[in-house]
């Protein structure tokens, strides 16, 4: 049952947008919850530079015939060129909590 769900991650960079787009993507259903976790380090490779943010996370927590929609959602409302969107399957997790995403989630 649980090999149905997952959880995706991206990144933003301020607090309004993080609020902003976590509340468009569960109001859309293609996410049940998602969690904005503050003040993140991002060191990356950009156009040829090193870079260095403070960032938020999201984590998503969805069902995995649902991530190709939110894949498209996040490109659509995301500011940065190549917003970041990956998605990880919930391997196991309590019944009751998996039951309640599938529950206010789109049905596919």
């Amino acid at each position: 049952m649980s090999s149905e769900y997952s959880v995706c991650f991206t990144t933003v960079s301020n607090d309004e947008i993080a609020k902003k787009l976590a509340r468009s993507i569960v109001e859309s259903e293609l996410g049940a919850c998602v969690n904005i976790i503050p003040n993140i380090r991002s060191i990356y490779k950009w156009q040829s530079k090193i870079e260095e943010d403070q960032e938020y996370l999201l984590m998503i927590k969805t069902k995995q015939d649902l991530v190709q929609q939110l894949i498209e959602f996040v490109k659509k409302n995301h500011p940065y060129q190549v917003p970041e969107l990956i998605q990880l399957p919930i391997q196991n997790g309590n019944p009751d909590y998996l039951n309640w995403i599938n529950s206010v989630v789109k049905q596919n």
